[in-house]
């Protein structure tokens, strides 16, 4: 079997809306093996491994229909059961995941492979691990046959131990795990920050972290009293809360002396350690407690050791937060109970059988082990493993009482004496911890310490969830979801408005424009773009930022509170969605654009890959009415009402939608222009002429209307002000340093240049449509080209496009040739212009960008118009910038006015009255303003 492609996708993705693991297979030979030829040998070996299989439903909906599939009629393949394995192996590791759908491709013996993951090290894992004892258990002519490694040494059910240890040191222990189970059950989104258990409640400014059960609200003092036990000890005592006698000592000497002046029976621990590691009580001589002494130096990051007296009773976990007792249990160290007959070692067997007990955190109890501890007390107690204990008779294997090494846990919440339940408010309180836990000896936790004694042995910070939220015995206690409702107390917020916009084109130029209307209303923006990660307007991350991780950036950084994410094909194909849910989706258009990449052949491929953004949005989904292949996602959404935008005010469907009172963005033409409109709740709103847009240019770049009109209808799904939305529409122009490679005009040389990114059909169509709109007293020049990973008849739609409309083109080639020939791509322009009409004359191949936009400026003359498809957009731009003109001293030229697309600065130069540095130049800003500057061939 060959694994022809592997992808982990973090967010909602094609196939679900949440994390999957998809592997794409060849399964070879093993086509002609389905189940039932495999043989019954190899079912009931594979149920007896995994014996939790018996359990799966698959498509019958009902316990044992998985088993079913592999024994009845022609059986299932190899890809199938992988699928029901590694999802199983999940759950045996801790992991509840129960999604999985494999589906057969065009070719023969090729099946995707789709299943759930929590954490992605154990999914990945799980798969490994899968294949390998379905590899295992086949038959010795089939392993043959497919030419399989086989590991005779394989040992499935050790390989499943160490599978399930890995797999807790990935995924969440039992109290993160419960904090993020209360989260969820409240709506509030997370984050995992790190491997371990750093974890992000909340988005943005609203968030909160915990790691473990320590909270951002958690005081760092408090926690470095808690983990001194000698500091805790001598804060309570003062306060009169009852804590036993304690002596910190350095030494196995000065541990007798101590021992001797509290007197036995003494308890010795490490000044700092946790999980019971290092703790001996009950010591009864001078030899156990230097036994003990070095016992608790091992388990300590310090030499300190503590010895106390002596407390008799029940141990009892009482659990603290934000100043209230919210849950009590009584601990058990882990022990066995005679019979009679059978020895200890078969006494331990017999509980481990228990199946609430597992592998370390696996459980809701851990495993029993024989080990050093476990001796210890039994060569004291003249015992050893195969000694058989009485009838009844109990002995413990442990001297503390904590789960992690076999203890259990009886919840006794309900029955604690109000003293006591005061007394632990107190002693956390005392310390300064929003959670905490007290560990308390007494024989009766329903009675008054003050009336039969017991005492307080530690206070922790970081206090242990699992015997609360899963005790042995009683009730479980929601302890997860006090802390929840501590760090976001009812009516607070957890999330901030997210707006997801996707699409073929337009994508940044929307998201711009909505980053400054949003601004205008007062946010702090986090937008994702092709150009990078901008927060509050300042680009953070440079580079191609659309897919999860850039996502991820926006909702981690705690000064945002409005999350623009433009989302691309690529991260969603790729790895799916950085956010689970949306308020406001968007899919802008959909057109060819990277077909035939990915297995995406088709529009509808393609659709179908962008449609997740908006299925996945709450509020409301914004779809472009005059694109089939949006419209048709309106069926998929979920959100509570969708707002359609198109530029025909005679759409039909549109008129119908807004006469039952839905939501639209409309183009209106009227006597001063065309009026962009809001309808909503049969409402009609004017909002702005499209002229008044200086990203329109006059209102002639239409694809920039449209975009302004998506930006429109985003916003108003957020409620912003009407005056918001035309403020910030006013503001925004597509100047390189606003909006780099998106219709950036340059206007100080004798003729005119508009540098853009676009690099699809549709993009260059728009172009070119505004090209011969646009009043141009000379001729219009074009510099164009293709990426190199697009299909032929993509590049020479777009050659095809342009043909007619200029009167020269220079054919060049984007740095990255992407697989290409050196001048492929230019070649293949030029044929396609040259047979659509061109005279060849009027076309240039120039393969370097560089070269290819020098030649074009170098071509113009006073009055044209030079279109320039850039791929290194900054580099391009500092061209344009830089070039040095001849024509302005052409006395020719001195009555060419500009025309009215291209209206003169605000300002006037002014004379220069400063001489300038070495190394420094003059540049002008948007307004006309002269700034001196440092030259800098990398960036400006």
């Amino acid at each position: 079997m060959k694994i022809l492609s592997k992808n982990v996708y973090v967010g909602p993705n094609v196939y679900a809306n949440f994390p999957v693991i998809c592997y794409q297979i060849d399964i070879g030979e093993l086509e002609n093996w389905p189940s039932v030829k495999l043989g019954k040998g190899f079912t009931d070996g594979l149920l007896k491994a995994i014996p939790s299989l018996q359990k799966h439903g698959c498509s019958y909906g009902e316990e044992g229909g998985f088993v079913r599939r592999l024994l009845e009629d022609e059986g299932t393949w190899i890809g199938h059961i992988w699928e029901h394995v590694a999802i199983e192996l999940q759950n045996l590791a801790g992991s509840s995941v129960t999604f999985g759908r494999t589906r057969s491709l065009q070719d023969k013996g090729c099946y995707y492979v789709v299943y759930q993951y929590h954490q992605r090290d154990v999914g990945l894992e799980a798969g490994t691990l899968g294949l390998k004892l379905l590899t295992h258990l086949m038959p010795e002519s089939v392993q043959k046959a497919i030419g399989a490694d086989i590991d005779a040494e394989f040992d499935f059910a050790q390989e499943l131990t160490d599978f399930i240890k890995m797999a807790q040191r990935k995924e969440f222990g039992p109290s993160t795990a419960s904090l993020v189970a209360a989260a969820e059950e409240r709506d509030i989104p997370w984050l995992r920050l790190n491997n371990y258990s750093l974890v992000q409640f909340g988005h943005g400014k609203y968030q909160q972290r915990i790691q473990a059960t320590i909270t951002s609200e958690t005081k760092h003092i408090a926690v470095e009293i808690s983990c001194d036990k000698e500091d805790t000890h001598n804060l309570l005592n003062d306060l009169g809360l009852p804590v036993p006698q304690q002596l910190m000592i350095y030494s196995d000497k000065q541990a007798v002396r101590a021992a001797k002046r509290i007197g036995y029976p003494v308890v010795l621990k490490p000044l700092n350690a946790n999980h019971g590691r290092g703790v001996s009580i009950n010591l009864m001589s001078d030899d156990e407690v230097i036994t003990a002494f070095h016992e608790a130096q091992k388990h300590g990051t310090s030499r300190a050791v503590l010895v106390e007296s002596f407390l008799s009773g029940y141990d009892h976990r009482m659990l603290v937060v934000n100043d209230e007792l919210v849950a009590v249990a009584k601990r058990v160290p882990g022990h066995v109970v005679g019979d009679g007959r059978s020895t200890i070692a078969q006494l331990v067997e017999q509980v481990n059988q228990d199946p609430r007990r597992g592998v370390g955190h696996e459980k809701v109890l851990t495993r029993l082990e024989l080990d050093h501890q476990a001796k210890r007390l039994m060569d004291e107690a003249e015992l050893d493993e195969d000694s058989v204990l009485e009838d009844g008779q109990i002995f413990y294997l442990r001297s503390t009482a904590n789960l992690s090494t076999g203890g259990t846990a009886i919840d006794v919440t309900d029955i604690v004496h109000p003293d006591n339940r005061a007394m632990a408010v107190r002693a956390i309180k005392a310390i300064g911890l929003d959670i905490g836990g007290v560990d308390f000896l007494t024989e009766d936790i329903s009675k008054s310490y003050k009336e039969i004694g017991g005492g307080i042995c530690e206070c922790n910070a970081a206090p242990g969830f699992r015997m609360h939220v899963s005790p042995s015995e009683g009730k479980p206690r929601d302890v997860a979801g006090k802390v929840m409702d501590m760090l976001f107390p009812a009516g607070s917020k957890a999330r901030i408005p997210v707006a997801g916009i996707t699409g073929t084109n337009g994508k940044t130029t929307t998201s711009r424009m909505l980053a400054s209307i949003m601004k205008s209303a007062g946010f702090t923006t986090g937008m994702t773009s092709t150009d990078g990660v901008y927060i509050d307007g300042h680009l953070t991350v440079k580079g191609d930022m659309t897919g999860p991780t850039s996502a991820q950036i926006v909702l981690r950084d705690p000064s945002v509170d409005f999350a623009i994410m433009e989302t691309a094909r690529g991260g969603i194909v790729k790895r799916g969605l950085g956010y689970t849910s949306c308020n406001v989706g968007a899919c802008l258009n959909i057109s060819a654009d990277h077909l035939g990449q990915r297995g995406i052949d088709t529009l509808e491929q393609l659709a179908q890959i962008k449609r997740v953004v908006v299925e996945v949005a709450t509020d409301c989904v914004v779809l472009n009415a005059d694109d089939i292949h949006c419209l048709q996602m309106a069926e998929f959404c979920q959100a509570k009402q969708i707002c359609y935008v198109t530029t025909d005010p005679g759409h039909g469907l549109v008129r119908a939608h807004i006469r039952e009172g839905g939501m639209a963005v409309v183009l209106e033409k009227g006597i001063n222009g065309d009026m962009i409109t809001i309808y909503d709740k049969g409402a009609h709103i004017p909002l702005l002429w499209t002229h008044l847009i200086p990203a329109t240019i006059e209102g002639k770049a239409t694809h920039n209307v449209q975009n302004a009109m998506f930006a429109t209808a985003i916003a108003y799904s957020f409620d912003t002000s009407l005056e918001d939305i035309r403020q910030g529409l006013r503001i925004f122009n597509t100047s390189f340093y606003q909006a780099p490679g998106r219709l950036n005009i340059f206007d100080e040389h004798p003729f005119k240049v508009i540098l853009d990114y676009a690099h699809n059909p549709a993009a260059i169509s728009t172009i070119a449509s505004l090209a011969s709109r646009l009043e141009v007293k000379g001729k219009r020049r074009i510099v164009m080209a293709m990426p190199g990973d697009r299909r032929d008849e993509d590049i020479q739609q777009a050659a095809s496009i342009v043909a007619g409309t200029f009167d020269s083109y220079i054919c060049k080639a984007d740095d990255d040739r992407r697989g290409r020939e050196h001048d492929e791509v230019p070649r293949l322009l030029k044929e396609t212009l040259m047979a659509k009409g061109v005279a060849e004359d009027d076309i240039m191949l120039i393969p370097s960008e560089r070269d290819a936009v020098e030649a074009g400026l170098k071509s113009c003359m006073p009055g044209d118009l030079l279109i320039i498809l850039g791929d290194n957009i900054t580099r391009c731009w500092k061209q344009i910038v830089h070039f040095n003109s001849d024509h302005s001293a052409d006395p020719d030229t001195a009555d060419i006015q500009p025309s009215q697309d291209f209206p003169e600065k605000l300002y006037a130069p002014v004379e220069n009255k400063f001489e300038l540095g070495e190394g420094q130049r003059i540049v002008h800003d948007e307004r006309g303003v002269h700034i001196v500057v440092e030259r800098d061939e990398e960036s400006d």
